[in-house]
């Protein structure tokens, strides 16, 4: 708009400059000029023709028409007024119909020139509004992506390898009758390499490479979408073989008919020429498309079925094996120290995507380039764990005596609990030091990647979580809301174990409710209730006694250990952080070794140096999609004290801040998601 303003301005002032007359040039009639001319006021004259131009003894120039008079130049003469005497302008007519059509012809060519800028300029098109922004990715050696720069995704990996054959060598499939796939779908979270895995098969086959984002498509124009995806598919056939690859596909490939105004808007125009271009592929062989989402419940199905994207590859997050492999892709350029351990490091970073491995490294080494050090530490790889995971260390944030009582206890509940339940999860790291939007927190960290989880488990969990909200009902005999976020999420594993899992003998094996969010209003105020209000009754009395069933089996256990749960807040409030080590010492009685000089509290301090005990691996878990609840990955668990000690004079609603570290059976780990579902306190 800024730009649009200035050209219009300029093309105002340019065409004022020629058509306004000067402003120090006026007309007079011819009687006003002889009475000038004998008041003596006119000094110089200039004739041409009937037009006179004539100089007053002020500067001022006067203009006026003359008619025939054969006296007036004599009466100039006599009163001593210069007269000079010019020949008529006899030039082309054209001449002067150019000159008066010059301003706006310049003024048309000006606005002309801008707007073809503005929309990209060049080709045959006026407008460019439906040209295709597509990006041809430049494969020189040094940007080049192949399969060696992917790792831990081995089965996806191997999917898109005959992806590679087909664009090298397509006479190999199609002699035996086959055809060369028209669309491959990558459906995974986010940071798992999907748009990597694309680009390596583009670099592998050697082949073009176009990029686009789904939300490029659509624009304010109607009929746009539509002409982007003509153009860009009339690029692939000019450029076959090529790759082209759409990122978040989901932004344009929505389900059609969702909305409540008809479906008949400019994203299902974009997806019926979409549609339309996958299907005319057959004079085009050697144009694949390549999609990228993660979320495949929303597309539609008319987009996944064969024929267009004949393949749907799952790019899900690496398992400890895979975690090690793109560790050291990342580290390949980066001096480690000999205690680094990336056995150890893939360990003890369960759920972690491609990308978050890949800030862990770069944290690290912003750490230890901080400290002035040439080489990564292990401790450095510690550091960046904790801050990815929970947060940068709130040391400026001073509680008072009873809020880290408070939270010591609260945290030392939970760590208690895990500790004592069998088949629970090691705890790894307990810290009453706020990070973030937490004020403690109690780390546990599975001991290897799980995919199923049993009852047991479960139920277990769930006095975990409860933990940190009986441990303030029996040391203070009242409690805080700090135990919100646990509140939520306990009710959470709950209800999905009556509801989605069979796991309730009252209701049985049934699923009762719609499973999966919908994210179209039109369709979430057309979903059917199929159950009666009856059954909600009985699934909430259901959900209280598994929530009242886990309260009470965790009161008992903290009251017949609450011994050693003195020892624990004890030994928060000195040391602000312990280890799952130190927690096996105070429940076998021993006391704890001394702390060093240089104790500041936290596992790692800011600058680097190891301090306290804190265990050397830490855990974190992730939101995952609704629909993954059948197989979820292994998350780390634990739970954070937000606001255990926060001022009763707060408004308590508010104050749910724990963050969602604590066991989600149907998350996927992964740090950058650790503040989803907390409420900002």
């Amino acid at each position: 708009m800024v730009v649009w303003a200035v050209i219009i301005l300029g093309m105002m002032m340019l065409f004022n400059m020629f058509q306004q007359p000067q402003q120090n040039k006026q007309s007079i009639s011819y009687s006003d000029l002889l009475s000038r001319v004998e008041s003596g006021q006119i000094s110089a004259v200039t004739i041409q023709g009937q037009d006179l131009t004539a100089t007053t003894t002020d500067g001022q120039t006067i203009y006026t028409f003359i008619p025939r008079d054969d006296k007036l130049v004599p009466l100039l003469l006599e009163k001593k007024v210069e007269v000079k005497a010019e020949p008529l302008d006899n030039q082309p007519w054209y001449i002067s119909v150019l000159a008066s059509w010059f301003p706006m012809l310049l003024l048309i060519a000006i606005w002309f020139f801008a707007v073809r800028q503005m929309q990209g300029g060049g080709g045959s098109k006026t407008m460019s509004f439906g040209r295709s922004k597509a990006k041809l990715l430049n494969q020189n050696e040094k940007q080049r992506v192949t399969f060696a720069d992917v790792a831990g995704v081995d089965e996806a990996k191997d999917e898109l390898q005959e992806v590679v054959e087909f664009l090298s060598n397509p006479k190999k499939f199609t002699r035996l009758g086959g055809r060369i796939p028209k669309g491959v779908l990558l459906v995974g979270p986010p940071g798992t390499g999907k748009t990597l895995l694309s680009r390596a098969v583009a670099g592998e086959a050697g082949v073009p490479f176009f990029s686009i984002s789904g939300s490029d498509f659509v624009e304010m124009f109607v009929g746009v979408g539509a002409s982007r995806v003509r153009d860009l598919f009339e690029q692939g056939k000019k450029n076959a073989p090529c790759i082209i690859f759409i990122d978040e596909i989901d932004a344009v490939g929505r389900k059609r008919g969702a909305g409540l105004g008809g479906g008949n808007d400019e994203r299902e125009q974009t997806l019926n020429q979409l549609l339309v271009e996958m299907d005319g592929f057959e004079s085009n062989e050697g144009v694949i498309l390549i999609a990228a989402t993660n979320r495949p419940d929303v597309l539609d199905p008319a987009l996944l079925r064969p024929g267009r994207f004949d393949r749907q590859v799952v790019v899900a997050t690496p398992d400890r094996p895979g975690r090690k492999q793109i560790l050291l892709i990342h580290t390949k350029k980066t001096p480690l120290a000999r205690d680094v351990n990336l056995d150890v490091i893939a360990s003890g970073t369960p759920g972690f995507s491609g990308a978050d491995l890949e800030n862990l490294v770069n944290e690290a080494a912003l750490q230890a380039a901080r400290t002035g050090r040439d080489q990564l530490l292990m401790r450095d790889f510690e550091y960046a764990k904790d801050k990815i995971i929970m947060g940068r260390e709130r040391r400026s944030l001073i509680l008072s005596d009873e809020e880290k009582r408070i939270t010591a206890y609260h945290e030392g509940g939970h760590a208690l609990a895990a500790k004592l339940l069998p088949g629970s999860d090691p705890v790894h790291k307990v810290s009453i030091i706020p990070r973030g939007q937490a004020l403690g927190v109690t780390m546990q960290l599975p001991e290897e990647d799980r995919h199923g989880y049993s009852r047991d488990f479960l139920r277990n969990n769930m006095v975990i979580m409860i933990g940190g909200r009986v441990a303030e009902e029996l040391i203070f005999e009242d409690y805080t809301t700090g135990a919100s976020n646990d509140i939520e999420r306990i009710t959470n594993i709950a209800r999905k174990m009556v509801c989605e899992w069979g796991m309730s003998d009252v209701v049985g094996t049934i699923a009762i409710g719609e499973s999966g969010q919908e994210v179209f209003i039109g369709r979430e105020w057309v979903q059917n209730k199929n159950y009666s209000e009856d059954t909600a009754q009985i699934v909430d009395a259901e959900v209280k006694r598994l929530i009242e069933e886990a309260h009470d089996r965790c009161r008992t256990l903290l009251t017949e250990n609450i011994d050693v749960l003195h020892h624990i807040a004890k030994a928060l409030i000195e040391r602000e952080t312990i280890s799952g080590d130190d927690l096996d010492l105070l429940l076998e009685g021993k006391e704890l070794p001394p702390l060093p000089e240089d104790h500041v509290g936290s596992g790692t301090s800011d600058d680097g140096s190891a301090t306290g005990t804190a265990s050397s691996e830490t855990a974190s878990a992730q939101q995952a999609a609704p629909d993954q609840d059948a197989a979820p990955a292994a998350p780390a668990q634990g739970t954070q004290s937000d606001a255990a000690a926060e001022k009763p004079a707060r408004n308590p609603s508010a104050e749910d801040t724990t963050a969602d570290f604590t066991f989600e059976p149907e998350e996927t780990a992964r740090p950058a998601d650790k503040n989803k579902d907390q409420d900002k306190a």
